[in-house]
């Protein structure tokens, strides 16, 4: 099972497959659907990523009826905007289509942003 924690040190090791080690965290924590993966908070590090897993976490706990961890207050807002799309045509989809776990941290996605096939 892959913790919050360990996933947070493989995006800033690799940032280039950010979303690969992402996913990978969100299929275990699907499958495992244990706290412990996300009781442990990380180090802020950024102001980009470490609030896109904070809202993460807060997204899946949700959907798996969970408290969120504590240590997910203390991850801070965004500096600026996060379309994590990247596709400027898609903007307003994602600002319309975000959970609000990501809204309030200035992170606009999809509504299929968490959605595997």
């Amino acid at each position: 099972m892959i913790t919050i924690k360990e996933t947070h040190k493989l995006i800033h090791q690799d940032m280039e497959n950010w979303s690969l080690h992402l996913m990978n965290f969100v299929d275990d924590f699907r499958y495992y659907k244990d706290f412990s993966a996300v009781a442990e908070g990380f180090a802020i590090q950024d102001n980009k990523f470490d609030p896109l897993l904070a809202s993460c976490v807060e997204y899946l706990c949700d959907e798996l009826n969970l408290d969120w961890p504590e240590w997910t207050t203390d991850v801070p807002v965004c500096k600026k905007p996060f379309f994590v799309s990247g596709v400027e045509n898609l903007k307003a989809m994602a600002v319309l289509q975000s959970p609000l776990t990501f809204r309030i941290r200035k992170i606009f996605v999809l509504e299929n942003f968490l959605a595997r096939c």
